[in-house]
């Protein structure tokens, strides 16, 4: 078995990683404390979706970049964890907000808070001739 680690890496490397690696942790602290601030959790429930997404491809980018220059040859098994976040965080999220949205129309249910549920229109029979 061949040891994956050469040497040091060159700057550029090491830059780019470090940008990477710091601006997609940076993205989900946001994204935590976006969790933890905000007040209704329709508000909530953006923040951390946004923050993981965005700071999973940033990690995603700086695993690629670094393993890549250190084995001299092109990594990208981290891409299908960046696919697989930004495939199910929306998915997850859209199912949450439609859960939350039911509970609060259920529990409101005369309340002007939640807006309706749509209505398909009925055809009007006079427009039917």
């Amino acid at each position: 078995m061949t040891d994956l680690i050469v040497g040091p890496l060159p700057l550029w490397a090491e830059v780019l990683t470090g940008i990477f690696a710091v601006v997609g942790a940076a993205f989900a602290a946001i994204g935590s404390f976006g969790l933890v601030r905000l007040p209704t959790f329709f508000r909530r429930i953006h923040a951390p979706t946004l923050g993981a997404t965005v700071g999973v491809w940033c990690t995603m980018i700086a695993t690629s970049v670094y393993f890549s220059v250190q084995g001299a040859s092109l990594f990208l098994h981290a891409v299908l964890i960046a696919i697989f976040v930004a495939l199910t965080a929306p998915v997850t999220t859209i199912f949450l907000m439609r859960a939350a949205l039911f509970r609060e129309r259920m529990n409101e249910l005369r309340s002007h808070k939640v807006p309706p549920a749509s209505v398909s229109p009925t055809p009007d029979k006079s427009e039917s001739r």
